[in-house]
């Protein structure tokens, strides 16, 4: 099981840790709720601004969980730090230093440090690495977040809203999911970003 492989670094056990991490979801989207739209593209999210605030939101995360789209994405960010814009670098930095789980049936080996490829997404392998990891985690792409929030493992979710409607596509969350949230803070960037961020209440039944 993964799990172990990613706790309680520097030999620390889990006696020194208070609290079970948090799992939380980060995704752009457009207003109407889409993270990519019907052709797979996602030029129109504007990172002006909200790069350097996503970077702060990664830095103290210890493990990313990704689907294997998400992840050949991200990849990017494995080649050297010097390579990268200067207002890029220190993303790149808190990337590459973060272990990676990469859940794939395809994927026959890591091509970035730091990674390992599991085959399936283990629900109960996921909860034991919340008990068991010393930072928190993420999980990022939208397939791989609609399991873990049908599993109610999301403990919390950044929203980074765009001007800009999309008509259609892959939406952020599974259409069938009925979830409570609490709002916990709110951010409005010049560029008309909106950043939300909630916490997760539990799934709530559909009583209609």
């Amino acid at each position: 099981m993964f799990a172990a492989s990613y706790a309680y670094p520097d030999g620390k056990d889990s006696a020194e840790w208070s609290r079970m991490s948090k799992l939380i979801y980060i995704t752009n989207t457009s207003l109407d709720g889409y993270v990519e739209d019907e052709t797979g593209a996602f030029e129109w999210i504007n990172p002006d601004q909200v790069h350097a605030f996503i970077t702060e939101l990664l830095r103290p995360i210890g493990t990313h969980l990704y689907g294997r789209r998400l992840y050949e994405t991200m990849a990017y960010w494995d080649a050297p730090v010097d390579g990268y814009p200067p207002e890029h670098r220190d993303f790149a930095h808190v990337w590459q230093k973060a272990e990676k789980i990469v859940f794939s049936r395809t994927l026959t080996a890591a091509t970035t440090r730091n990674t390992c490829v599991e085959r399936d997404f283990d629900v109960e392998a996921v909860r034991t690495l919340k008990r068991q990891s010393a930072h928190d985690i993420i999980v990022g792409g939208a397939e791989l977040a609609g399991l873990a929030l049908e599993a109610d493992l999301v403990d919390e979710c950044h929203l980074f809203l765009n001007p800009v409607i999309v008509g259609g596509g892959k939406p952020a969350f599974r259409s069938a999911l009925r979830l409570n949230l609490e709002l916990l803070e709110t951010r409005r960037f010049s560029t008309g970003v909106v950043h939300v961020h909630y916490r997760m209440g539990g799934k709530t039944s559909d009583t209609s």
